[in-house]
């Protein structure tokens, strides 16, 4: 599907402010995670950058052709799993002995971070269906993220009456499956398109 110039532009206006976004919230969100040593929050983290990355990748390839876009959308699939590999290390570092972090700053702080993402999504939810996989990755990484910060608040909010670090662990390793299935999603599309291409 074709952009008009004018759509086109404003989907360059928008990625560029969820690029911005989601690097100023990755800085705050791997501070905390540090400091409280929590999993959910470093996974989301680097989720937090990698989204950057998307969108970045977004902004310069919207100008290209149909062919290197939907080569930019098939290593933007590959790119989703990286958050889900360094999640993966960091639970498997910590399975044996997982320690709660602090309940409160970690609700907090998934709070602010399903803030920034509903924004994303919201900001990035009229151009899903255009440019395929493109905005499609964008789109479908905003809406996992909001989803996933949901489920650290609860992870908090359980961690304050069970004083453990599983709740945080297995949020973290749910956040790595949603990461898993948006890259399939995101891949397939691009096959798609890279078929209709060559057609």
């Amino acid at each position: 599907m074709t952009t008009p110039m004018p759509a086109m532009l404003s989907l360059r206006y928008a990625v560029a402010i969820v690029a911005m976004a989601n690097l100023s919230y990755f800085f705050i969100e791997f501070g905390v995670a540090e400091r409280i040593g929590s999993v959910s929050l470093f996974a989301d983290s680097v989720d937090f950058l990698e989204d950057t990355a998307v969108n970045f990748l977004i902004f310069v390839a919207l100008g290209w052709s149909v062919r290197k876009r939907i080569l930019v959308g098939m290593f933007m699939a590959v790119l989703l799993l990286v958050p889900t590999a360094a999640l993966l290390w960091t639970a498997w570092q910590k399975f044996n002995a997982p320690m709660p972090p602090d309940p409160a700053l970690l609700s907090l702080t998934g709070a602010g971070a399903m803030i920034v993402n509903i924004g994303c999504a919201l900001l990035l939810a009229r151009f899903r269906h255009h440019n395929g996989s493109l905005t499609k990755a964008a789109f479908l990484s905003a809406r996992n993220d909001a989803i996933a910060n949901v489920a650290i608040i609860a992870a908090g909010v359980v961690t304050v009456f069970w004083s453990s670090g599983w709740p945080d662990l297995i949020v973290g390793i749910g956040i790595a499956i949603m990461n898993i299935d948006a890259a399939l999603e995101v891949w397939e599309a691009a096959r798609k398109e890279r078929a209709v291409a060559e057609a």
